[in-house]
């Protein structure tokens, strides 16, 4: 069978790790944690299937959605910033 990038389970524990209250599914550290999950499975199903330049480049497209979410909220407020780098591994 083959897997998901990500299940529904899976994204549901990433929300609600990474959500600012309750109801919070939108907010910007929930959208990079979840480019994040899917960013790392394309990874590792590129590095299986070198040849599949459609998927390349929805990889490409997602790493530049996160970036542009990282220098809003870099912007916006530094210490989320750090903090959702830290959380995740990101390095910059």
């Amino acid at each position: 069978m083959v897997q998901l990038a990500l299940t529904k389970a899976d994204k549901t524990a990433v929300i609600n790790k990474f959500k600012l209250h309750d109801t919070d599914t939108g907010s910007p550290e929930v959208q990079i944690a979840l480019l994040t999950e899917r960013i790392r499975y394309l990874t590792e199903h590129l590095r299986i299937h070198r040849k599949d330049h459609h998927s390349r480049r929805g990889l490409l497209k997602m790493v530049g959605q996160r970036r542009r979410l990282l220098n809003y909220l870099r912007a916006k407020d530094i210490d989320r910033y750090r903090r959702i780098l830290s959380e995740l591994g990101l390095r910059r």
